[in-house]
């Protein structure tokens, strides 16, 4: 194909690919071909700006890291990854809803006995956090396996600081009547890290990069959907204002304050703490992929 121009590129790259034999990839990508061609028209984009939009990814893709996960950041903070989120969870009213990843999540979480002190150490007021997993019609899951993992007061992961050791974060199971209970730290809001372009990209649209507190869990059992999700602290001054676009009303929970003494687990506590309670309920499988068909 030759002497293409604005108007005939567009069908001749669709032409191009048409022999792809992966018939999901050729639809994904004859739409990805389509849109960004149609931004382009649209927005009649200069080369200074098509090119500066090439520094900007290839910045996001160096920023990357084993710690750091820019593109996830630029998915977040740009909505597609809530989008995704939503697409692919429907769930039925009742159901605990799913919410965005996150960037921090590790799969070498180290595991607790229910009641343990998940923060190990983290810095941050004393929380005791406990609920219990049921299924939609009402079932005790025993057994569900719980991971968590937070920031600490100062609004970092653990895997934000080289060479330290595992911190707010664990994995737990629940007891026979599906029953779990662990202490940890208050959970507080704090910014995404905005120190490389996706920071960058925010300030230039007149954003800010606050998170509003919250716990993060992934909560999964045989015969369950995994859920994905965050319980967020009632009263922060970012829940309607989420830098990622992740909170969900039903999602929002009260982190009760008292004062010191003997915590739920037995353990004296000198200052003041918290507590959390928060229940999870799980879509059944079949109820997913009906769903989702």
């Amino acid at each position: 194909m030759r002497n293409l121009n604005e108007d005939t590129i567009t069908q001749a790259v669709l032409e191009r690919n048409s022999g792809m034999k992966d018939s999901r990839l050729k639809e994904i990508m004859a739409s990805l071909i389509q849109h960004l061609h149609a931004f382009a028209r649209e927005t009649r984009i200069t080369e200074a700006e098509w090119e500066a939009g090439i520094r900007f990814l290839t910045e996001v893709g160096q920023t990357c890291s084993p710690t750091r996960q820019e593109f996830i950041l630029l998915s977040d903070t740009l909505g597609l990854s809530t989008l995704v989120t939503a697409q692919n969870h429907r769930k039925p009213p009742g159901c605990t809803e799913a919410t965005v990843f996150g960037p921090f999540y590790v799969d070498d979480a180290p595991d607790y006995e229910l009641g343990a002190d998940v923060g190990n150490g983290m810095h941050g007021e004393p929380c005791f956090v406990s609920g219990q997993v049921r299924s939609i019609t009402g079932e005790a899951i025993p057994g569900a396996k719980l991971e968590v993992w937070q920031a600490d007061s100062d609004g970092f992961y653990d895997v934000q600081k080289a060479g330290g050791p595992q911190q707010g974060r664990g994995t737990l199971h629940a007891n026979s009547a599906g029953r779990y209970h662990f202490q940890s730290i208050v959970a507080e809001s704090y910014p995404i890290p905005h120190d490389g372009p996706v920071g960058r990209m925010l300030e230039a649209m007149g954003r800010h990069p606050w998170r509003p507190a919250h716990l993060h869990f992934m909560v999964s059992a045989e015969g369950y959907e995994t859920l994905v999700t965050h319980v967020f602290r009632d009263g922060c001054q970012y829940l309607d204002s989420d830098a990622v676009f992740g909170v969900r009303s039903s999602l929002i929970a009260n982190w009760v304050r008292h004062d010191a003494g003997t915590g739920p687990n037995g353990t004296a506590c000198s200052t003041p703490y918290y507590s959390l309670a928060f229940d999870f309920i799980l879509n059944p499988v079949a109820d997913a992929a009906r769903r989702s068909a």
